[in-house]
């Protein structure tokens, strides 16, 4: 817990703008109402007369992925940049009355929480078991017993690992804490999402002919068989050295773990547009778009591109900075210019007049 990590923050959303945010469809949000000891949960889009009286207490209203529509929220996560975006998921406000909170929890990612509007009464505990309540539309912690406490003033910061149960409630109303989430993967989960992944490049067009991924099954010297609804050995050998060979690819792992953690999230679409860049203009990443690099490859929005030299450098910079001065810009290749073209058609970048 740090006091004063951010001196004279400001929130990235008044109070309207995030009731007039939850009343979109392309908004995720919810409300989490405490009534008589009973846990209500209705999600968005709610409208503001669906949302309960500024006076009436312990009710939050959560909106996440604010990075995905505000261009101030967008800023205070770009904050954060000194952890790689890779783990980067999105950044969640919640504005509560007072008493407002969501029960004790658990979360499954690092989180920063930062108080950027009233007060907020933070309790937590290390993790134990992690057992919730049977019947409710929230996933509270049925045993919590809490072993630090502190109430967090505008500008206060709080981390929690993984697994760190923790309970926060709003002390007074007009409470604004901005949650700023990072991925943390189990190895089953990333496992999955990788195995997709190269499912789907396994199978685009593209792949080269003949060698050893055209090669087909085959069992010329097999005997006749007494059980024939048994599984081959030579197929299950097969199988064994068709999956090795992915895995053993260390670009293709590399391809499919960088398009996996440029995916837009589900509620985005880029809208495409006809800006054409002036001489001297540079481009800006939109704030939706997600970009990162390894040392063969760039990533955006899902897609692999591999690049070296020049090219390499400037949209390395590109992602690290999320805008390239049009000096830098006009020092790409045809091909790499073509590429941040199209991508400014698609609307995954715009036109902007950067400083070197």
């Amino acid at each position: 817990m740090v006091r004063q990590a951010w001196p004279q923050v400001q929130p990235p959303a008044s109070r309207a703008e995030l009731f007039a945010l939850c009343a979109q469809d392309d908004v995720e949000s919810r409300c989490v109402e405490l009534r008589g000891g009973q846990w209500r949960l209705r999600h968005g889009p709610l409208s503001r007369r669906s949302l309960p009286p500024l006076t009436q207490p312990d009710w939050t209203l959560l909106v996440q992925g604010l990075d995905l529509h505000l261009d101030s929220a967008h800023r205070l996560l770009r904050a954060f940049d000194f952890i790689p975006q890779a783990r980067l998921d999105d950044l969640m406000l919640s504005y509560a009355s007072d008493g407002g909170g969501v029960g004790p929890h658990v979360d499954a990612y690092d989180v920063f929480l930062l108080q950027v509007q009233g007060r907020r009464r933070w309790r937590i505990a290390e993790p134990g078991d992690a057992h919730f309540v049977p019947g409710l539309p929230l996933r509270i912690l049925s045993t919590f017993k809490s072993q630090q406490e502190w109430v967090l003033e505008p500008g206060d910061l709080l981390y929690l690992p993984p697994g760190w149960a923790h309970e926060g409630v709003a002390v007074g109303g007009d409470c604004m804490t901005a949650s700023v989430g990072f991925r943390s993967p189990t190895s089953a989960e990333l496992a999955a999402a990788l195995l997709q992944q190269l499912a789907e490049e396994l199978s685009e067009d593209g792949l080269p002919e003949g060698g050893v991924w055209a090669k087909r099954y085959a069992d010329p010297g097999l005997a006749p068989t007494l059980h024939s609804g048994a599984v081959p050995l030579g197929l299950k050998a097969f199988a064994h050295r068709s999956l090795k060979r992915v895995m053993d690819d260390e670009q293709a792992v590399a391809r499919a773990l960088g398009r996996w953690l440029t995916e837009p999230k589900a509620q985005v679409w880029f809208v495409p547009s006809a800006q054409r860049l002036e001489q001297g203009q540079g481009v800006v990443l939109d704030r939706r778009t997600r970009m990162v690099h390894d040392e063969r490859h760039l990533f955006i929005n899902g897609e692999a591109f591999e690049v070296a030299g020049l090219d390499g450098r400037l949209l390395r910079r590109l992602a690290d900075e999320r805008r390239l001065e049009g000096r830098a810009l006009e020092r790409l290749s045809e091909q790499a210019r073509s590429a941040a073209l199209e991508w400014l058609a698609a609307g995954w970048l715009h036109g902007d007049w950067c400083r070197p």
